[in-house]
């Protein structure tokens, strides 16, 4: 007998972001436009990382004039890290750093981190006691719920086109009421 009951968080840690089966299909990408878009970065900065391997497209690279490259829902949320540790005055050095560290990890574990930094070096916390830790030593610090960027892009992902690596079709996405009630809101 298989126990089908929800996933819950224990005490101090971050609830799963995907708690149901609904984690991305990794062979659903997205091409370099809808990424920048979804990121909130320029095609510059995409094209330059992906160029200097800092994020590069986990689905498809591009090999040659005219390929497209096609990013999965964990590189698009990787770019909206990093831009955002930009933001905040971090070296790229240091964001490879994390980078790197980002990559060893699925998607569900990347739900339960946080990053931290002082503007000069990137932490990860899972739990509460850590945050308390990095807070004592006294400098000002800053936080990015990965968790966040996740549900922030899950929640504007499903606006862009997306391709299957294999060539297979893709499930039309139905828009909950919400979602309609916006579009139509933005629509006049």
């Amino acid at each position: 007998m298989v126990d089908e009951s929800p996933i819950r968080a224990a005490d101090g840690e971050q609830g799963e972001l995907f708690p149901d089966a609904s984690l991305p299909d990794e062979l659903v990408g997205y091409r370099g436009t809808a990424a920048c878009q979804i990121a909130g970065i320029t095609y510059r900065q995409l094209d330059y990382w992906a160029r200097t391997k800092l994020v590069m497209p986990s689905i498809r690279t591009a090999h040659g004039s005219g390929s497209q490259r096609l990013y999965s829902f964990k590189d698009i949320l990787v770019l909206k890290i990093v831009k955002r540790l930009l933001d905040t005055g971090v070296s790229l050095q240091n964001i490879r750093v994390a980078v790197e560290h980002l990559r060893a990890r699925g998607v569900r574990d990347l739900a339960r981190v946080t990053l931290f930094s002082d503007g000069t070096t990137v932490y990860e916390c899972t739990s509460p006691e850590e945050i308390v830790d990095l807070l004592q030593g006294g400098q000002g610090v800053f936080g990015i719920a990965v968790s966040g960027a996740m549900q922030e892009i899950s929640g504007t992902i499903h606006e862009f086109p997306a391709e299957r690596a294999d060539g297979g079709e893709i499930a039309p996405v139905v828009p909950d009421e919400l979602t309609q009630r916006r579009n139509a809101r933005r629509t006049g």
